[in-house]
């Protein structure tokens, strides 16, 4: 089950905001059918490498993803040089 339920319909959101069917992305994510399927349903979860690379192909945060924020604008991202160690 998950902590946060508004995985499914955000992943059917972006999916359909796109105009994209599920095979497209089952295939963008190299999974059977059947399993986006469930990820929709809300029957399975995807890896956190799955969602990173969800997150990066929509342009969306992880957190907005997961239902976390309503903003779906991620964070700047900065260069290896400016993190803290």
């Amino acid at each position: 089950m998950y902590l946060v339920s508004k995985l499914p319909e955000r992943l059917i959101e972006l999916r359909t905001q796109r105009n994209l069917k599920q095979r497209d992305l089952a295939e963008f994510l190299g999974i059977a059918l059947r399993s986006w399927q469930r990820y929709e349903a809300g029957e399975r979860e995807p890896t956190v490498d799955q969602l990173m690379e969800l997150a990066r192909f929509f342009g969306v945060s992880l957190d907005y993803m997961v239902g976390l924020t309503d903003d779906p604008t991620p964070p700047p991202r900065t260069s290896s040089s400016e993190r803290d160690p």
